[in-house]
């Protein structure tokens, strides 16, 4: 399993899927997102996400009517130290728009990325590849962190490879 670092300098971008693992408390991610949650902590930095990602985490919590995992994901986004979430100014969709234009992204995705580049993010942390397409964006896939899965040909569950908080 390889490490996942807060950059030396500069801010993490961390996407809606690492804080659903980070709240939910998901492995084999979890595994990988304490340690750098610890180490956030600990070098005074903060991480930043766009303030989509609230709408994105509290999606199932409500259709569920599950108020603890909602207040949890409230609690985390809204009042930690540790996170800085930025609003989706007009500067953000103009470039969202251009990311998608040029790469294909889906719309909150755009937003994400142009957020992670306007705010100057040294990593981008998420679990969905696709975000490679964008220049300029030093982007971590979490499961490419893993360590390779035993001989017995499973893969991961669609639930830890990509799971949708839409």
């Amino acid at each position: 399993m390889g490490p996942l670092t807060v950059p030396p300098a500069g801010f993490a971008y961390v996407d809606a899927n690492a804080f659903v693992y980070t709240v939910e408390r998901i492995a084999p991610y979890r595994a990988l997102l304490d340690p750098f949650w610890r180490d956030v902590r600990a070098s005074g930095t903060s991480v930043v996400t766009s303030e989509m990602t609230l709408l994105e985490v509290l999606v199932q919590p409500l259709r569920q009517g599950d108020v603890l995992m909602e207040s949890a994901f409230r609690a985390v986004l809204a009042t930690s130290p540790d996170v800085h979430m930025v609003p989706i100014a007009r500067a953000v969709l103009e470039r969202a728009a251009a990311l998608r234009a040029a790469t294909n992204l889906k719309t909150p995705d755009a937003i994400h990325a142009a957020t992670a580049l306007i705010e100057g993010c040294m990593l981008f942390v998420t679990n969905d590849a696709l975000f490679r397409r964008v220049p300029g964006l030093n982007v971590t896939v979490l499961r490419d962190l893993l360590p390779p899965l035993k001989s017995s040909g499973a893969a991961l569950p669609l639930l830890y490879a990509s799971r949708s908080c839409l």
